[in-house]
């Protein structure tokens, strides 16, 4: 089963490629995805797939099998693009000015429609019911919730996704259980100060330094007050003050993140930030305020659901081309929410190779790209994964 399945998808090696060019040409921003939404939408329909929108752009799709009883699987694709200009040089670049596909999300499209169709044909050899899953905004932390709410997961009793991996060569899968990335939080922390002339500071409160001794106190957090064997981060990337060169700022506006790894250190972790920000702006005679946006918990693949893929992956491609070890990454991806409500995988998909340019650049940078020859392999691990559990008693 696995083997013809494995076969199929590589004979739609041109389509599945011609689907990630064209998402990758046409990219589109979180909660604005209403060209990409609309041709998965016409994809599916034409194989014969039931289709609904969620979260506005996005798209639910459900495949019902021809068999009696069997169980129910969720396979997810995120479908939005980052606000980066593309320098990539290659005939499907971004046609969007300040707009790319820099994450691979593309991709992982191309992917799940390509495991559609390989479970729409082959939907008279199984029972149960399989939803797909193409969410938008997850840059932006946003709909996974707002899917799982709507009922995404209904009847699903095993729910996977992938991602595209540049530091995994192309032809490998990375398949670890447990913990593979941190949770992710967006703070701003806003500065409230006094103007003055810069010659009288004394007679004002600076909310520029103010900002720029959180900003050091932050670091300082990470190295003196969280236990070094658990990792935490704490980025600020963005600081804005001001209005001339001769006067103290009365306002300063600090964004970052944090990531942690478990939830007890992101809940830790939020308190300390307040606290800091609120006591140094005092000391010096200012006022702070912390406002936070959820993008999503720690990302933990549930071990049995991995060891059931890992042997699907094995089996189909062989042990060495399965990575079970690839080292935890802080980056993060709200796949974690779906994990939190079903048992399931999240597979990273190789797709380095140092002889194509831009495919071992790190995600979010301006000259990511993927090769190609790994989105086979990604629709083929996807329908496998689920074929596997929905023809189990």
């Amino acid at each position: 089963m696995f083997d013809d399945v494995r076969k199929s998808a590589e004979a739609m090696a041109v389509q599945l490629t011609a689907w990630r060019r064209d998402f990758h040409m046409h990219p589109e921003l979180s909660f604005e995805e209403r060209r990409t939404a609309d041709i998965i939408e016409s994809e599916l329909r034409a194989m014969g797939i039931d289709t609904v929108r969620m979260c506005e752009t996005g798209v639910l799709g459900t495949l019902r099998g021809g068999l009696p009883g069997g169980h129910g699987v969720a396979l997810r694709a995120d479908i939005d693009a980052l606000p980066i200009q593309e320098t990539g040089t290659h005939g499907y670049s971004s046609q969007t000015g300040g707009v790319m596909h820099a994450c691979g999300h593309d991709g992982h499209t191309a992917c799940l429609l390509g495991a559609a169709r390989l479970l729409a044909d082959r939907r008279d050899s199984f029972g149960g019911t399989v939803r797909f899953l193409f969410q938008p905004a997850e840059e932006l932390g946003g709909c996974a919730r707002e899917m799982i709410a709507a009922g995404a997961l209904e009847g699903a009793d095993r729910v996977f996704g992938l991602h595209t991996a540049p530091d995994l060569p192309v032809g490998t899968v990375g398949l670890k259980p447990g913990l593979n990335n941190a949770s992710v939080d967006q703070f701003i922390i806003r500065v409230q100060g006094q103007s003055t002339h810069v010659s009288t500071p004394h007679l004002g409160v600076d909310a520029l330094y103010i900002a720029c001794e959180t900003v050091v106190a932050l670091q300082a957090m990470v190295s003196r007050m969280s236990s070094p064997v658990e990792p935490l981060l704490i980025g600020v990337g963005k600081l804005t003050a001001g209005t001339t060169y001769n006067a103290l700022a009365e306002t300063a506006q600090l964004e970052g993140t944090t990531r942690a790894v478990t939830v007890e250190a992101r809940e830790k972790v939020r308190r300390q930030v307040e606290d800091t920000a609120n006591a140094i702006a005092s000391l010096y005679g200012g006022s702070a305020s912390v406002s936070w946006k959820d993008f999503g918990p720690p990302l933990i693949n549930d071990p049995g659901a991995t060891a059931e893929a890992a042997a699907v992956a094995k089996a189909m491609y062989g042990p060495d081309r399965v990575v079970q070890d690839r080292p935890l990454f802080l980056s993060g991806d709200n796949f974690a929410e779906y994990l939190l409500k079903t048992p399931g995988a999240y597979a990273y998909l190789g797709t380095g190779n140092p002889a194509k340019p831009g495919t071992t650049a790190n995600i979010h940078s301006s000259n990511y790209d993927i090769d190609e020859d790994a989105l086979p392999m990604g629709a083929a691990l996807l329908a496998a994964f689920a074929l596997d559990r929905l023809t189990r008693e």
